[in-house]
């Protein structure tokens, strides 16, 4: 069994998209999935972000220390519960999350709600952090959100603009497997345009725009 490991960021529309391609097809690959922890607020540290990402840093860095707690306290299972339900509400939605209805959501995935205090504790960032430099790791360098790791080597992507649908995706997944498992191989790129397409129909879809947390 190939184990893939899908270093992502809650707010991102495209490891969203990613994500459902990924968890769709893996069955079909004899793979196991695991998703895990990366961070756009730790990524862009330092740097100069202009104003109109500023606020899904800041979505990053709030979001980014629940996740954390979550994961601290149910492990990985935990952090899967909970992007598919808050990813589903994000991004496919579009709707936002606020304080009180993130306990909501939190009991829709039987975790206690008292972990929503952590969006506000910035005892959380440390850990929000060493999460983020394991997928870093696996990557051997620096890169944004999605980072799929194939048996712990990793690569930046795959970026999707749209869910490639069943048999398409079954077939991307072998093609990705194979790239990662070749010795020499590094990077295979184009340009993109985003956001991605959006499907409100299902939840292994893709992604809505940007969307606010609120207190």
């Amino acid at each position: 069994m190939t184990d893939i490991d899908l270093y992502l960021d809650p707010v991102c529309p495209f490891a969203w998209v990613t994500s459902r391609w990924l968890l769709g097809a893996a069955e079909a690959v004899d793979a196991r999935v695991t998703l895990r922890q990366m961070s756009l607020a730790v990524l862009n540290e330092g740097n100069d972000v202009d104003a109109a990402h500023r606020p899904m840093i800041e979505r990053s860095r709030r979001l980014g220390r629940l996740f954390a707690a979550v994961t601290g306290v149910e492990g990985p299972q935990g952090f899967a519960r909970l992007y598919e339900t808050i990813g589903t509400r994000v991004h496919v939605h579009g709707e936002d999350v606020t304080r009180d209805g993130l306990d909501e959501l939190l009991e829709k995935c039987g975790l206690d709600t008292a972990l929503s205090a952590s969006l506000d504790d910035i005892a959380f960032d440390d850990a929000v952090a060493s999460a983020h430099a394991v997928g870093q790791r696996s990557l051997g360098g620096r890169g944004g959100s999605p980072v799929l790791a194939v048996d712990g080597r990793g690569f930046f992507g795959p970026v999707l603009t749209a869910d490639p649908g069943p048999r398409q995706g079954v077939a991307l997944l072998e093609a990705v497997i194979t790239m990662a498992t070749t010795p020499g191989f590094a990077v295979l790129q184009r340009p993109f345009a985003g956001p991605p397409t959006i499907d409100k129909a299902g939840h292994r879809s893709a992604a809505a725009p940007e969307v606010a947390l609120r207190s």
